[in-house]
């Protein structure tokens, strides 16, 4: 007897608490998932860009600051003849999910008569292949950025059109680097020319973000009530995951379980940073609010909320700043004491540039557990990773330079099966191919079609 489907956007409901599941067998038609792209995928999966076997493709970038080291950057060979170079040794378990791409460049992130400011030319053309008008006033002016041109496009088909997170807090007033406004330095997602999209840099606020229902008033109550009884998201929708249960097959059983648990584990680490934000702190240093006080487990924790919103469908597109351009963070975990900007202007000191690559290395590590935590989920015949693109990289190449050329650039995962991985594209750094053809690439992969985006010339045809 054939089972009817059950809707790929069943949601398990309490008080103020809306839990979008994982894609299960049950949500799709028989044949479907095995038998390429059916219009009875795209009607129950309500699709607008399907990889090969009928799932959304997703797609993420991660902005780093102040350029890298490239000599412990730069992978030697091309192809898929290529090693690892020191940086990105904590991605050998997904090396085959990577394409490493040399010699793309971001002209609008130039002077072009400007002068000094290329942290905020950096941060801000890195997503939007637009010059920023100098200004450190209101009048600041830009352009859309490539996530929110894909947001626009297929946003509708996810209760979230897309998610900006971040790990340092955005300023949209104030001169921020060398006359130009601060709004440019700190955000990387622009709505519009004009309008940058705001990220959240607090845990729970995204936890909640992502598992409140549509009613205010309730989602409220449910956050208060689960504060002061120590409960669950779970725990508020308990009965319909029951009864769901009761009507999946055991694999699928497994998958709920599976997906449940790690709500709880989120759950608890942020718990715990609430725990430590309420102990008392040494005078002149600003509380955590909720964020753990250890960098890697803050950036694990928030990247952990973008798999999820991944693997619910809440939304498609992501956009995360690790540290807004010309961040000073100090990394005293890793025995550097300096600031991170003051260390990317080496000048060439072998101790400058072996901190730095330490930072850039420890900031690959967190970006690796991501790509793991992806990988790791099943979606059909594929993983999470196969049916995303996800971007990480700088607006700067080497920090002492300042150079907008042959940027540090990773492609992760394989678009739902368009794109060919494992692989070091090298263009040639002189001819100053425009990140922005990566970007044009990602969104006809998104189902997006776009002529130009940018100071794009066409899509990079390297990456079939």
């Amino acid at each position: 007897m054939s089972v009817r489907p059950i809707s790929r956007r069943t949601v398990l409901r309490g008080l103020g608490a809306a839990v979008a599941l994982p894609l299960l067998d049950a949500m799709v038609p028989s044949g479907v998932i095995r038998g390429g792209i059916a219009q009875a995928a795209q009607d129950t999966l309500g699709l607008a860009a399907a990889a090969a076997d009928g799932v959304p493709v997703r797609m993420a970038m991660f902005f780093l600051p102040n350029g890298m080291n490239m000599q412990k950057w730069k992978p030697g060979g091309d192809g898929t003849d290529w090693e690892l170079p020191p940086t990105l040794e904590p991605l050998a378990p997904v090396k085959q999910d990577l394409t490493v791409i040399s010699g793309l460049a971001l002209d609008a992130a130039k002077a072009h008569g400007d002068g000094a400011g290329d942290h905020a030319r950096s941060a801000a053309a890195f997503l939007t292949g637009a010059h920023p008008h100098k200004t450190a006033g209101a009048d600041i002016h830009l352009g859309i950025s490539v996530d929110q041109v894909a947001a626009n496009a297929i946003g509708t088909q996810t209760r979230l059109p897309s998610l900006e997170l971040g790990l340092d807090e955005g300023q949209t007033a104030g001169d921020c680097d060398s006359g130009y406004s601060c709004a440019y330095v700190s955000n990387i997602s622009w709505r519009s020319a004009t309008v940058p999209m705001p990220h959240e840099v607090n845990p729970a606020a995204v936890f909640d973000r992502l598992f409140g229902s549509d009613d205010d008033r309730a989602a409220t109550e449910n956050r208060v009530r689960r504060l002061r009884e120590r409960k669950s998201i779970l725990d508020f929708v308990s009965d319909d995951s029951k009864t769901l249960a009761g009507r999946l097959g055991k694999v699928d059983r497994d998958k709920l379980d599976e997906f449940q648990t790690s709500i709880r584990e989120i759950e608890l680490r942020i718990d715990k940073a609430r725990q430590q934000s309420a102990q008392p702190v040494q005078p002149g240093m600003d509380k955590p609010k909720g964020i753990p006080e250890d960098f890697g487990q803050y950036m694990r924790l928030m990247t952990d909320m973008l798999v999820l919103a991944f693997r619910m469908d809440l939304t498609r597109v992501g956009t995360f700043l690790v540290a807004h351009d010309g961040s000073d963070r100090t990394y005293r975990n890793l025995g550097i004491s300096e600031g991170h900007h003051a260390i990317s202007h080496h000048g060439g000191n072998p101790d400058k540039l072996a901190q730095l690559a330490t930072i850039n290395h420890y900031h690959v590590e967190q970006f690796a557990y991501f790509l793991q935590k992806l990988k790791s989920i099943k979606e059909g015949d594929r993983t999470l990773l196969d049916n995303s693109m996800v971007v990480f990289g700088c607006g700067i190449g080497d920090g002492n330079r300042h150079n907008h050329n042959d940027l540090p650039i990773l492609l992760a995962g394989r678009g739902g099966g368009a794109l060919n991985a494992g692989r070091h594209v090298a263009f040639d750094k002189h001819k100053e191919v425009p990140l922005c053809n990566l970007y044009l690439s990602m969104l006809d992969r998104m189902g997006v079609k776009a002529e130009r985006f940018g100071d794009s010339t066409g899509p990079l045809a390297e990456l079939s």
